[in-house]
């Protein structure tokens, strides 16, 4: 808009004529200029110099919209964009239809929580039938702690879908042809895995992309006390341009870190100001984290914690822009993960970000980023 020409802005002739003498030939040229100075470069009056400004920067400046229009337009986006339902009727409700298209959705918790178990349903979910509620689609999995099995997947799809599974070559079909398994053995091997999936989303009918996890491809790759997140700036770039311009959903699975005193203060909105926290951190029950620091849960726009309280299994919307805090309650079984109850809990305050693990012993050091036993 600022690269407009000033004779497309509606001046008067004689002021037009004027701004162009002066070498002033875009709405660009002459905003930059203060009244002042236009005004000695122009041989004009403030009053002509200010009506003249006022009026290019209306003709430049984008329409005003209102919350109504705003809310209408997000509405038509988030029908275009589409969901991939994760099966889980209180989860897919409290997210509007699924994991959404576009952006990335992580899953964070402890080992052994069920984070791959939730990635292996969507996986299989991604790659069914759409009369099955699928996306008639294939899906890379990039399989960083070789924790990916096919027998497993199978098992799942076998419990959840036997109508399908049972069909002669019909879990072969699913397996073997539309999940491309990829394992990267380190952060340098991944970056070429991310080359590769431009050409598979060409090359191939791709609507889902699982990384699990991303925390483990950090592993090894910093020394004491540096930065955690600078190598991952390019990685994050891309991973949200291929979302937004391919129109799929990312799915990736983070670990646990312990809290140390300086995430006190940096995660403000879980505590409350730092000398307060660092007088008092014996009241949170987990001392737990996400892994890969702040700007990377930025680039999340889905935040979902699997956490154990008391024994028992939560699945917890902790970030998202169309949903409260909820948790519901949920088991593992043949079938894979499955909720106890539709109706979330709705949660508040510092427990919205606050991991707890009962009953998990691993976890990730706040400095090493390795997994370390309590």
């Amino acid at each position: 808009m600022a690269s407009r020409p000033i004779s497309e802005m509606g001046l008067p002739k004689s002021i037009a004529n004027v701004f162009a003498a002066r070498s002033i030939k875009t709405a660009k040229d002459a905003l930059s200029l203060t009244e002042f100075d236009l005004m000695e470069l122009a041989d004009m009056g403030l009053a002509e110099v200010t009506s003249a400004l006022a009026h290019i920067s209306e003709r430049v400046s984008p329409p005003y919209q209102t919350a109504l229009s705003l809310l209408e337009q997000r509405i038509q986006n988030e029908q275009l964009a589409g969901h991939l339902p994760t099966g889980l009727k209180g989860l897919d409700e409290a997210l509007f239809g699924g994991i959404p298209f576009g952006v990335i959705t992580e899953l964070v918790g402890p080992a052994g929580i069920g984070k791959t178990q939730f990635c292996l349903k969507l996986s299989l979910l991604a790659s069914l039938p759409t009369r099955h509620g699928g996306l008639d689609a294939q899906v890379i999995y990039i399989d960083v702690e070789s924790k990916f099995s096919s027998k497993r997947l199978i098992e799942i799809g076998a419990q959840s879908f036997p109508e399908i599974f049972y069909t002669r070559g019909m879990a072969q079909e699913q397996m073997a042809g539309r999940i491309l398994v990829l394992r990267p053995a380190s952060l340098a091997e991944f970056t070429e895995s991310l080359q590769q999936i431009k050409l598979l989303l060409l090359e191939r009918r791709v609507k889902l992309l699982v990384i699990d996890s991303m925390a483990a491809l950090t592993s090894g790759e910093f020394e004491h006390g540096a930065s955690k997140i600078n190598p991952l700036g390019w990685h994050i770039s891309f991973l949200k341009s291929v979302g937004e311009l391919s129109r799929i959903p990312i799915v990736v699975t983070n670990q646990v870190r312990s809290q140390s005193s300086d995430d006190t203060w940096r995660y403000n909105f879980q505590v409350g100001t730092r000398h307060r926290d660092l007088e008092d951190t014996s009241k949170y029950d987990s001392q737990l984290i996400a892994a890969l620091g702040i700007h990377w849960a930025h680039a999340v726009t889905i935040r979902l914690i699997l956490e154990t309280i008391s024994g028992e299994r939560f699945i917890k919307v902790a970030k998202s822009p169309m949903s409260p805090a909820l948790a519901f309650p949920f088991s593992i079984t043949s079938s894979g993960i499955s909720l106890l109850n539709d109706d979330g809990i709705e949660v508040v305050g510092q427990e919205i970000s606050t991991i707890h693990c009962d009953g998990h012993s691993e976890i990730i050091h706040s400095d090493t980023l390795q997994f370390h036993r309590q």
